[in-house]
């Protein structure tokens, strides 16, 4: 038996820290009009010494259990799997959704973490349905989470005025309707293309062995002028194979909630898969770059402003390192 996969409830969390540009230019040579009219950043969320991926997803889990709890009388007992998608954790091991797990109380679900870069949440979204759709597990908790701003070079005003730190929460379960609530997904990859997005972590050799002659550089490289090209080179086909797979037209969309990179490349990506700029979803400028994050709290702040109406179907889409790239078409009602 097939089961259909309900999106029950999403919520967030972000870094309490508000940096704004002006702040920036103490430690940078910037200013508040260089950074807006390049990224359309005007603030961003920074995580203290004290705030990790795993704090900030835990808090994230809790909201959106309590959400799924008062709405669908959803009990936490009955998630069977917990999927983090973090780019960076503070540890290797043990691993962000164990933490979660153990922090949540929930004893018997499976947890692994997952990593696709900025574009992790829909990866993790795919990876739940395809398990739910195969009866494997029947409720999911999928977690992003990523606190960038601790692995960005604060001397590279390229980088470090992009990113903010969040993380986002969904719980999706099997459904015995006959509509799905994720219409469809594609991903991809280039690993070709790797060298776009780097982050290398500090490591050492057996002192009985060679050793390595190169030195790691332990934040973030990013080539922007490369990024840029991918994303508007292969997103937007990309769109358009998933909207003729499952049946459906640019018209029939009501939102598009692009990953929260770039303003210019958000309003790029509106233009090209031809969406008009007021279904076009953006909160870049007072939150930056969240990762995976990104999407899950640009999609609850603007159903908690009003500014997406429910009912909807909403195309979202994201790319990260990798480089990876994912595009879901999703249906979703009213108390989400």
């Amino acid at each position: 038996m097939s089961f259909n996969t309900k999106v029950l409830a999403i919520d967030y969390e972000v870094a309490k820290d508000v940096i704004k540009n002006d702040d920036l230019t103490k430690i940078l040579d910037t200013s508040d009009e260089w950074i807006v009219s390049r990224t359309g950043i005007k603030e961003r969320r920074v995580a203290s010494l004290n705030t990790t991926p795993t704090t900030l997803g835990i808090s994230a889990a809790r909201k959106v259990i309590e959400r799924a709890k008062k709405y669908k009388n959803f009990n936490p007992d009955d998630i069977d799997l917990i999927i983090a998608a973090c780019s960076a954790p503070e540890d290797i091991y043990p691993s962000v959704s164990c933490l979660i797990q153990g922090a949540l109380g929930i004893k018997n679900s499976a947890c692994f973490d997952l990593r696709a870069a900025c574009a992790g949440f829909i990866y993790s979204l795919n990876t739940a349905r395809a398990y739910i759709k195969s009866g494997i597990y029947k409720n999911i908790l999928i977690v992003a989470t990523d606190t960038t701003t601790k692995n960005t070079d604060w001397n590279d005003r390229s980088t470090c005025v992009l990113f903010g730190d969040g993380a986002g929460a969904a719980i999706v379960s099997a459904s015995d309707s006959d509509e799905d609530d994720i219409i469809g997904v594609n991903l991809f990859a280039r690993g070709d293309c790797g060298d776009y997005i780097r982050f290398q972590t500090e490591r050492k050799n057996c002192p009985l062995v060679e050793q390595s002659a190169n030195e790691t550089i332990s934040y973030i490289q990013m080539k922007g002028k490369d990024v840029y090209k991918f994303v508007m080179q292969e997103i937007p086909p990309k769109i358009d194979e998933l909207l003729k797979s499952t049946g459906k037209t640019i018209e029939d969309i009501d939102y598009f909630i692009p990953h929260q990179s770039n303003q210019r490349m958000i309003e790029a990506l509106g233009e090209r898969i031809g969406i008009e700029e007021n279904r076009v979803i953006s909160n870049i400028a007072h939150y930056g770059n969240m990762s995976a994050a990104s999407i899950l709290v640009a999609l609850r702040e603007s159903i908690d402003k009003g500014i997406i109406k429910l009912p909807a179907k909403i195309i979202i889409s994201a790319f990260g390192a990798g480089m990876t790239g994912a595009n879901a078409i999703l249906k979703l009602d009213n108390g989400i």
